[in-house]
């Protein structure tokens, strides 16, 4: 039997990732200046659920410099957009009956994400790091799920643009698909597996 579950990640698989646009041009700053300024680590702690976003304002910057959080968190909100045909594709699977899961590396602002986008109409936001503690790709960003759906690896499959993710899910004996925004031949590995 083939895989009956999705696993999918969040940004730059089903919606456009803010981090490479919508977060520089808050401060004026181009992508280079802000990975150059920003803390190097915050962010993942974030993600991992280390650290709140009171403590995520507080070292964004490597100088200390203070922002307007609120501001920052609306502006980010904008950028989640669903990528071209995503939205159809899930749409379809829910109609199918497909059980469907984010396994996504985000802290607790994927909420707004899936708030502004209804993507939870379709997609449970079960596996997300800041609520696991794990990030992909370790091993135990696959595993976890596996065990908490009750199912084996191979039951699963994880789509993700990032192919270290996606060898790491294999890895597991969890198959898996790299999504480079190319919807067709999404469909056709969906279908290899009987999903659509």
């Amino acid at each position: 039997m083939g895989a009956r579950i999705i696993l999918w990640d969040l940004m730059d698989t089903l919606v456009s990732d803010p981090f490479f646009r919508h977060m520089p041009e808050f401060f004026g700053l181009s992508l280079e200046e802000l990975i150059a300024q920003k803390h190097p680590t915050a962010w993942v702690e974030f993600e991992r659920g280390e650290i709140d976003e009171a403590e995520l304002a507080a070292k964004f910057f490597q100088d200390g410099r203070s922002f307007d959080l609120a501001a920052f968190k609306e502006h980010i909100a904008t950028g989640y957009q669903w990528l071209d045909g995503m939205h159809e594709i899930v749409r379809e699977l829910h109609a199918r009956d497909v059980a469907m899961h984010l396994l996504s590396n985000y802290p607790p602002w994927y909420r707004l994400c899936t708030d502004r986008l209804d993507i939870a109409r379709f997609v449970q936001p079960t596996f997300v790091s800041c609520n696991t503690g794990v990030r992909k790709p370790d091993a135990q960003a696959y595993l976890g799920p596996c065990r908490t759906l009750g199912v084996e690896p191979a039951a699963c499959l994880f789509v993700d643009d990032r192919e270290k993710n996606c060898a790491a899910a294999r890895a597991v004996g969890m198959p898996a698909f790299r999504f480079q925004r190319d919807v067709p031949a999404l469909r056709h590995e969906l279908r290899q597996h009987g999903l659509l």
